[in-house]
C-alpha cells in the first residue's frame, strides 16, 4: 500500500471506528413521549431530614493534608431507615451530617411528632471530638432484645454502638447508651458497614470496611509529623489502606439496666492480606450459592473490587475469592475481581429474571473527566468452580454504565410493577471552580510519589469535581434498557450526595427513599405515585432473649398469580452509607395475592417454609417447625 494512501486510510479507518464504537455505547434515549409514559408510574414528594442552612463544608485535617482538606471532606453523610420507637413501622431514620458531625435519632418527616430528636452522644466511652468524626450510621437489633440499636462508625476511633435502652415509645422516651463494640485505644478510619451472620451459627456479626491506614490521624490538627499518614499507593491498584474487619458474635455480656451488651471476636485474619487492606467505600452481603451463607462483595477504591465465595463453619470463617472470566469482547476493567476502577456503592438485583442475584456496582463514570463504568454483572448461569465468578457486566446493553461521581446505589420497586428501579447517589466536590484537570494530572503520576500527601495537588473550598451532578433515577423501558427520568420526577438537586436508604415509612404500600447530602440538608422523598398491590414481609427470628429480631439473611421467593417469580434477599446494609428498612418488598402489579416460599438459616441449619399471602403487609416469624 503506497504510503501516501496509508496515511490518509489509516487515520479515517480509526475515526470509523470511534464512530461505530459510539453508536454501540451511546447511552439509550427515548422520545419526549416514551419518557412521559416511564415517568408517569412514579411521583415523590421531598422534605427535609434536618436543618437547612450554609454551614461549614470542611473539616480540620492533619497539617499534612491542609492543602487537599476539601478532599479528604467529601465523605460522611450516612443514613440509615427502621423502627426505633418501637411503634411497628420503619419510620425513623438514624442520620450523619457532617456540617456539625452530628449523629441524630428522630420520626421522618410527615408521620408525627412521636418523640423529641435523640442526639447519640459518647457520654461514658473514651471519645475526642477533636480528632474524631462519624462516617455512617446502621439500625439493627444487635444484642437480640428486641430493639433497634445503632452501629456508628468513624474516622478516628473504633466503632460505637448505641444500645436502646428500656422504656421507649412514649414520646420523649427514645434512649440509647453508647458502648465500645471492641477495647478502645485503636485509630480506625471506616467508611462502611454491614451487619450479617456469616458462618450461620445464628448471631448478627459485623463487617467493617476502613479506608485510610489504620492510626493514620487524619482528623487530628496537632499531628504535624504522622509517619502513618499515606494516600494510595496506586490508582489502579492501591492495597495499602486501612484493615477491613470482620467482628464475629460472641455472645452477650449483662449490661446497665439489664441491657444485653454484645461482645465480638475479630476474625479479621479470615481476609488475605490484598483483601483486607484495600480501600474500601462499600460492602455486598447475598447467597449467590444456595448454602444459606453470604458471599462477600468488597467495592474497592483504586482498584480491584473483591468477590468471596463463602466457606464457613460456625465460629471459622472462610472465603475463597473468585473472579470473572475475560473473552475477547471484554475490557479486563470490566470483568469481576480485575477492575481497576473506583468501587463506590453495590447493590443485587435479578436483573435477567434467572432466579440468581445479580450485582449492581458504582464507580466515576463523569463526561469528560473520568468515564469508567459502573457495573451490571448479570449471571451467566453457571457455578462458582475453578475460582470463577459465572458474571457478565451488562452495563452497556442496560443503559446502566455511566451516570457520575457515583456512590450509594439502590434497586427496589418504587410503582409495585415487579421490576425494580435503580438509583444512585452522585457527586463529589460542590464548587465552582472545576478541578479535573488537576486530578487528571494527578492520576497520570508515578505511584512511587502518590501515596505522599505533599505529591498531591490543591483541593479547597470552593473547588468542584463532579460537583453539579443529579442522583439518577433509572427506570426500565420496555426494550429492556434503563433511563434516567430522574429530571421529569423533579429530582433536580445537584447537591453531592452520598447515601440512599429505602422503606415503606408508612406501610401505605409505596416505597419512600431518604437521601443523605455531603455539605446540605438531607431529604425524604414520600412516594405519593399509583398504588396497587403489593407485598411487605416482615420476617423475624426468635433469639435467645426471648424476643425477635430481623431474619437478616433470609431469601424469599415469590410467584405472583400472572407465574412471574421474584425473588429477594434481607441484607438492609448493603452499599456504602445507606442502610434500607429490615423488610422485604415485592410488587404484585394487580395480583391479589401470592405463593411465597422462605429460606434462613441458623445454627441448626437451613429451613424452609411456604404459605400463600394476600397483598399487604405481613409479619411472619420464622421457626423451624413453621
Amino acid at each position: 500500500m503506497p504510503s501516501a494512501v496509508r496515511r490518509t486510510l489509516v487515520p479515517a479507518l480509526a475515526v470509523l471506528l470511534c464512530v461505530v464504537a459510539g453508536l454501540f455505547t451511546r447511552l439509550p434515549s427515548v422520545s419526549a413521549s416514551d419518557a412521559d409514559a416511564l415517568s408517569a408510574r412514579f411521583a415523590f414528594t421531598s422534605a427535609p431530614l434536618n436543618a437547612a442552612g450554609d454551614t461549614r463544608r470542611l473539616r480540620e485535617v492533619q497539617p499534612a493534608l491542609n492543602h487537599l482538606a476539601a478532599w479528604i471532606s467529601a465523605v460522611g453523610a450516612g443514613v440509615g431507615l427502621g423502627d426505633l420507637d418501637g411503634d411497628g413501622l420503619p419510620n425513623d431514620r438514624c442520620l450523619v451530617d457532617p456540617r456539625d458531625d452530628s449523629v441524630t435519632v428522630a420520626p421522618v418527616p410527615g408521620t408525627g411528632e412521636r418523640y423529641a430528636a435523640v442526639a447519640l452522644q459518647p457520654t461514658g466511652v473514651e471519645y475526642d471530638a477533636r480528632t474524631t468524626a462519624p462516617m455512617g450510621c446502621l439500625p439493627a437489633d444487635f444484642n437480640g432484645d428486641g430493639a433497634l440499636d445503632v452501629l456508628v462508625y468513624f474516622w478516628g476511633r473504633v466503632p460505637l454502638l448505641y444500645l436502646r435502652q428500656p422504656g421507649g415509645g412514649a414520646p420523649g422516651t427514645v434512649g440509647f447508651r453508647a458502648s465500645d463494640v471492641v477495647a478502645p485505644g485503636e485509630i480506625w478510619n471506616s467508611t462502611t458497614a454491614n451487619v450479617l451472620d456469616v458462618d450461620g451459627d445464628g448471631g448478627l456479626d459485623i463487617l467493617i470496611g476502613n479506608y485510610f491506614p489504620d492510626g493514620a490521624r487524619v482528623l487530628d490538627r496537632t499531628a504535624a509529623d504522622d509517619p502513618v499518614m499515606r494516600m494510595q499507593d496506586s490508582m489502579s491498584l492501591g492495597r495499602n489502606g486501612g484493615r477491613n474487619r470482620l467482628l464475629m458474635f460472641d455472645g452477650n455480656t449483662p449490661g446497665a439496666g439489664g441491657v444485653p451488651v454484645p461482645a465480638y471476636a475479630d476474625r479479621s485474619d479470615a481476609f488475605t492480606t490484598g483483601q483486607a487492606r484495600a480501600w474500601t467505600l462499600a460492602t455486598g452481603a447475598q447467597d449467590l450459592t444456595g448454602d444459606g451463607l453470604p458471599e462477600l462483595y468488597f467495592a474497592n477504591d483504586f482498584g480491584p473490587d473483591n468477590l468471596l465465595v463463602n466457606e464457613s463453619r460456625p465460629g471459622r470463617p472462610e472465603f475463597r475469592e473468585v473472579s470473572g472470566t475475560r473473552d475477547p469482547l471484554a475490557p479486563k476493567s470490566k470483568v469481576i475481581g480485575h477492575d481497576s476502577f473506583k468501587g463506590m456503592g453495590v447493590a443485587f438485583d435479578d436483573l435477567n429474571a434467572d432466579g440468581r442475584p445479580d450485582l449492581l456496582v458504582s464507580n466515576i463514570t463523569s463526561p469528560f473527566a473520568l468515564q469508567e463504568s459502573n457495573f451490571a454483572f448479570v449471571s451467566t448461569g453457571g457455578r462458582f468452580t475453578s475460582g470463577r465468578a459465572p458474571y457478565r457486566d451488562r452495563s452497556e446493553e442496560l443503559g446502566l454504565s455511566r451516570s457520575g461521581w457515583a456512590w450509594d446505589i439502590k434497586a427496589a420497586d418504587f410503582d409495585a410493577d415487579g421490576r425494580r428501579e435503580i438509583t444512585q447517589a452522585v457527586g463529589f466536590l460542590h464548587g465552582d471552580t472545576d478541578r479535573w484537570a488537576e486530578l487528571q494530572e494527578l492520576a497520570m503520576a508515578n505511584d512511587t510519589f502518590l501515596k505522599y500527601p505533599w505529591a498531591w495537588p490543591n483541593f479547597r473550598p470552593g473547588d468542584s469535581l463532579s460537583g453539579h451532578e443529579r442522583n439518577p433515577f433509572f427506570v426500565r423501558g420496555p426494550d429492556g434498557r434503563f433511563v434516567d427520568v430522574s429530571k421529569r420526577l423533579g429530582m433536580t438537586s445537584t447537591q453531592a450526595s452520598r447515601a440512599i436508604a429505602v422503606g415503606d415509612v408508612d406501610h401505605d404500600g409505596r416505597l419512600d427513599m431518604a437521601v443523605a447530602n455531603q455539605w446540605a440538608a438531607s431529604e425524604l422523598f414520600r412516594n405519593t405515585g399509583p398504588a396497587t398491590t403489593h407485598l411487605g414481609l416482615r420476617l423475624v427470628v426468635p433469639t435467645a432473649n426471648g424476643a425477635t429480631r430481623a431474619a437478616i439473611g433470609a431469601r424469599v421467593e415469590v410467584r405472583r398469580a400472572d407465574g412471574t417469580t421474584l425473588t429477594d434477599q434481607l441484607y438492609p446494609a448493603n452499599g456504602h452509607t445507606g442502610v434500607n428498612a429490615d423488610e422485604l418488598y415485592f410488587g404484585l402489579g394487580g395480583s391479589p395475592s401470592a405463593q411465597v416460599r422462605i429460606t434462613w438459616r441458623d445454627a441448626a441449619g437451613q429451613h424452609e417454609t411456604s404459605t400463600t399471602l394476600a397483598s399487604g403487609w405481613h409479619t411472619v416469624t420464622l421457626r423451624p417447625e413453621s
